[in-house]
């Protein structure tokens, strides 16, 4: 069979893409492992919550974080109700002690908080000159998940790519709409809030390289979960997993300069620039923060637990 030279080229590129998406574990975190990973920040929320931040020392004295059958759980307080002049609803916010630059990680997530007034997130962020990557976020148990870039100016993405979710946005520049980012809906009510719970959580996966960033999910009962996925092994090969649930590519977007090297962020806050702002349209009571602050018992479910996280570089 003939092949004309601009053929060989489109292969040759095709093989080299295919190739470059093998990768190889460097850290295989759960339980005490996983939590050893981290760092608690006791800091002010940048998002405005209706929150406090705790220490470690703290989290553990009022049990807000747990080991067990290697299982890590990270919760907000449900037993303390609050008056206007307390500080925010105790909950966490951890920080990687590494870095990631060029990485696959796969978060193997059993349950994430639920509640009116809850806003969690899992993401990567070096801000400003590292960019932010929401990978797991959302408020008021309202679905889906959106994962959403946010960076510096000049970083835009195209309104059709290859992708199962919904765009909900295509200026990722922090400093434009509100800092709504470039958001993509997944396109699967079980991805986030009280639904992903229900059916046994799933499992979320980003592949982050210099020429774009791709973000997976599977709700637990998918019959196509892929077995490193399921099972992840000393090395991956993300081209089997098939269309990514959001993509971010450097079509407009210089990805190499807008995203450095990131820390992996875990939190839960409340109400707050988000959750706060919307949560007359989320079909919760009250207000947010009166919420938040007399129903207590309402936020026993506002936690996450992890099954593990495997990263590979």
């Amino acid at each position: 069979m003939r092949i004309d030279f601009h053929s060989f080229v489109i292969l040759a590129l095709a093989v080299t893409m295919t190739s470059g998406a093998t990768y190889q574990r460097s850290s295989q975190l759960a339980g005490q492992s996983f939590l050893d990973a981290f760092q608690f920040q006791a800091i002010s929320d940048p998002t405005n919550g209706r929150v406090t931040y705790v220490n470690e020392s703290t989290a553990e004295a009022d049990k807000l974080v747990s080991v067990a059958n290697n299982k890590l759980t990270l919760r907000a307080d449900y037993t303390t109700k609050l008056s206007s002049s307390d500080p925010g609803r105790k909950s966490f916010r951890i920080m990687s002690n590494s870095q990631y630059e060029t990485h696959v990680a796969i978060f193997d997530i059993a349950h994430m908080p639920q509640g009116c007034g809850t806003w969690p997130a899992i993401l990567g962020e070096n801000w400003p000159n590292g960019g932010e990557i929401d990978i797991v976020e959302g408020v008021n148990d309202q679905t889906p998940n959106t994962c959403s870039l946010h960076t510096s100016s000049n970083c835009t993405m195209p309104s059709s790519r290859s992708m199962s979710g919904i765009v909900s946005g295509t200026n990722c520049d922090a400093y434009a709409n509100g800092n709504s980012g470039c958001g993509v809906h997944i396109n699967d009510n079980k991805s986030y809030g009280p639904q992903f719970n229900s059916n046994g959580g799933g499992w979320y996966a980003i592949e982050k390289r210099s020429t774009y960033i791709k973000i997976f999910f599977w709700e637990r009962t998918s019959s196509s979960v892929p077995s490193d996925i399921k099972s992840p092994g000393s090395s991956i090969n993300t081209s089997h997993w098939g269309t990514p649930a959001a993509y971010f590519p450097d079509t407009y977007c210089d990805i190499s300069t807008h995203f450095g090297a990131q820390n992996i962020i875990i939190n839960l806050t409340f109400c707050g620039d988000w959750a706060g702002s919307v949560y007359s349209e989320s079909g919760c009571p009250s207000t947010c923060v009166d919420y938040v602050n007399n129903n207590p018992s309402a936020f026993k479910n506002a936690y996450f637990e992890f099954n593990s996280l495997n990263i590979y570089k």
